[in-house]
């Protein structure tokens, strides 16, 4: 199981990082859970200073910029691999 959070208030490109992190998981398949960290205390405890950010499995993978689904699926397959 993947842990995949996107971290951000709800911007443009925050809205279009959670659709993007949905539309590969899946595509691939993957047993995965994708929830939303928009809470500014809880976006400041989880070492994501820009946004969008992403965590997947605990670890910080993009912060302030948004990846392309190229990239998230990249960012999942290691996950995946651990």
């Amino acid at each position: 199981m993947v842990d995949i959070k996107v971290v951000g208030p709800g911007c443009k490109n925050c809205v279009e990082l959670h659709q993007r992190v949905t539309k590969v998981v899946d595509e691939m398949k993957v047993e995965a859970t994708i929830s939303k960290i928009s809470d500014f205390a809880e976006i400041a405890k989880s070492g994501v200073f820009m946004t969008p950010g992403l965590i997947i499995n605990g670890k910080v993978v993009v912060q302030g910029k948004l990846p392309s689904e190229g990239i998230i699926r990249n960012f999942v397959e290691e996950a995946i691999k651990g």
